[in-house]
């Protein structure tokens, strides 16, 4: 079996993970890439800890077209950003290169329902090249074919909800004050709800745009709709703030929450289909209590109704196994941009 040759785009919290797996399901790690000048020129050891030198570099992402051409991997797995823009010249890169590229991207996980022009371009250009993109991660299975195949148990679909929670306290001042954490109830209705109040018309023409801001479950309800062979009728997001019971520190924020005021928000998503099927999902960042904890709940109302709930997940674990257990679908799937909602679910990999 030939080794699979890898590139690692982000050299930060994830690609730990994400190249200890390529390296222990045989893969042969190649380079690394990244913007941070402390880590540029240095072993990938500085990332994965240790005594001894891997053999690996960390090059500055500057050089990635001209080192891609160069060292000619199989694969780029890109942990950098959440939203398509913001990592697209990296995509594009890979697709111009002819390197299969797959990222922990959230809005790459469904970019054609928020990002239509992006998506289109990069498609061209990868098909052109004959390589694949596509994004995948934590909601691959947890927000994706663990639905899917929870519908294929269920007779008559009626409603499809999910519900997901994270600790914006794990995450970063950036997140946490994109969700509001910390806002009274005038500020969040002003700095943070208001970029939903748009009618379907202004919203379609900033996705054609590229100037939507999805939320995480926006694209996963597109995928869920493309998988299940559902038309989309009507896709509404809104932003619900969470209020704090009573005060509460957050170390991120460096301040006391006082009661009453915003510890972060929930992200509706509600989608209509043709077939009279909604899907009704949300995810929820807000600064946790001392007895809350990640959950992800997810029911399909209909004949049966099936709950099911896990708790306390291993987000960043799971995001990075199911990046690695992807790649042989994305070596083998179709060249263009192939969400992995055509590769079929996720299987468990020995060898990539």
């Amino acid at each position: 079996m030939k080794q699979t040759k890898v590139v690692q785009i982000g050299c930060g919290k994830m690609s730990k993970y994400t190249m200890r797996y390529v390296m222990e399901k045989g893969g042969k790690v190649l380079a690394g890439f990244d913007i941070n000048e402390k880590i540029i020129g240095k072993d990938i050891k500085v990332v994965m800890g240790g005594k001894k030198d891997f053999g690996v570099t960390i090059y500055d992402i500057a050089n990635l077209e001209k080192m891609l051409k160069k060292l000619k991997p199989d694969v780029a797995i890109v942990t950098t950003v959440s939203l398509f823009k913001d990592c697209y010249d990296v995509l594009m890169t890979c697709a111009k290169c002819g390197v299969n590229a797959i990222t922990t991207c959230e809005e790459a996980f469904y970019p054609a329902n928020s990002a239509k022009k992006m998506t289109a371009e990069i498609d061209r250009v990868a098909k052109e090249n004959n390589c694949t993109i596509t994004g995948s991660g934590y909601q691959d299975f947890s927000w994706g074919s663990l639905i899917t195949n929870m519908a294929g148990t269920t007779h008559n679909v009626k409603k499809i909800v999910g519900k997901s929670s994270y600790n914006v306290e794990d995450y970063g001042i950036a997140l946490a004050r994109a969700h509001g954490a910390g806002l009274t109830m005038k500020e969040f209705e002003r700095d943070v709800a208001s970029a939903d109040d748009v009618t379907d018309a202004v919203r379609k023409k900033m996705i054609d745009k590229g100037e939507f801001l999805p939320s995480y479950m926006w694209n996963v309800n597109g995928w869920l709709c493309e998988y299940l062979g559902l038309t989309v009728v009507s896709q509404t997001q809104k932003c619900i703030p969470h209020k704090a019971k009573e005060d509460i520190y957050s170390s991120t924020l460096d301040m006391t929450i006082k009661k009453g005021r915003a510890t972060g928000m929930s992200a509706v998503v509600t989608t209509t289909t043709k077939e009279g099927i909604t899907l009704e999902t949300q995810c929820i960042g807000k600064v946790y209590s001392k007895d809350e904890f990640d959950s992800n709940e997810w029911t399909i109302e209909g004949e049966p109704t099936t709950t099911v709930v896990v708790n306390r997940p291993a987000t960043v674990e799971m995001t990075c196994a199911s990046i690695v257990n992807r790649i042989p679908d994305l070596i083998k799937a179709e060249a263009g941009y192939v969400p992995t909602c055509r590769m079929g679910d996720m299987k468990y990999q020995f060898k990539i």
